[in-house]
């Protein structure tokens, strides 16, 4: 009997031989890393996040940090502000110590981007340190993948999770991305509002253009004939004029016909 068939011989009579090659084949094969479907709710309070989470009022943040100050919200219900422990001498450094600046956007005075930029001090030092240490802290799956030029990304359920370098410190940016297709759309709306505005415009101009009578005036008279009114003998091309209104003809020293009256 040739080796071949000695082999499929001993798999179809021992199936162990038959689970254990698997088995081996199994333990070879690259694993999928797990996708993100975490929600924002589902957000744990993690200490990197500095007691801010996405959908915190604007009251929740000003008692969180008196020192905030909100920007004038936009058409499209945006408002945003910076909080700096870093330059600030007003706020409380101990409470956001490694941190250079927090920036906040909200969205119909919720919060729906939060932003971190921890300076050069901070215990995590590179990205690939950083994202070892949010990961297990806010619970998340290993799913990260390149963002930009150096940065890192993850997509979750409903919110999406950005990671760079900036000014030699990590950064941390949460972003709900409900919020953001609501802006978008917002400002679809408004550009497509402007767009049909701008034609009913235009449309009323030609209209009311073309209901104006046609005013012609005469140099050499220095009067002026109006609608279905005309001269007895038509005014010499030397001598014609024609004017968009009457006020002009009336400011250019023109006078209406007698027999236009």
């Amino acid at each position: 009997m040739s080796f071949g068939l000695k082999f499929r011989f001993m798999l179809f009579r021992r199936p162990s031989y038959l689970a254990l090659i698997v088995t081996l084949l199994l333990g070879f094969a690259p694993s999928a890393s797990a996708q993100c479907t975490k929600k924002i709710a589902e957000i744990p309070t993690a200490p990197e996040l500095l007691g801010f989470k996405l959908g915190m009022t604007k009251e929740e943040i000003k008692a969180h940090v008196p020192q905030t100050e909100f920007g004038k919200t936009d058409d499209f219900g945006v408002s945003k502000t910076t909080i700096n422990p870093y330059f600030d001498p007003k706020i409380d450094k101990t409470k956001f110590e490694g941190v250079r600046s927090i920036s906040l956007d909200l969205l119909d005075q919720k919060l729906t981007s939060l932003w971190i930029g921890y300076d050069e001090n901070f215990k995590a030092r590179t990205i690939d340190e950083f994202i070892k240490l949010i990961t297990p802290s806010l619970q998340l799956p290993a799913d990260w993948s390149s963002w930009r030029s150096r940065g890192q990304q993850m997509r979750c359920a409903d919110f999406q999770l950005l990671v760079q370098m900036v000014a030699g410190g990590p950064s941390l940016r949460i972003v709900d991305l409900g919020a953001e297709e609501t802006v978008a759309l917002r400002r679809q709306q408004k550009e497509e509002q402007d767009s049909m505005a701008a034609a009913a415009a235009t449309d009323a101009e030609t209209t009311e253009a073309a209901a104006e009578p046609e005013i012609i005036a005469d140099k050499k008279s220095k009067t002026y004939y109006i609608g279905a009114c005309r001269p007895e003998k038509e005014i010499a091309e030397a001598n014609k004029i024609v004017f968009k209104t009457t006020d002009e003809a009336e400011k250019a020293g023109f006078k209406l016909a007698k027999n236009c009256h």
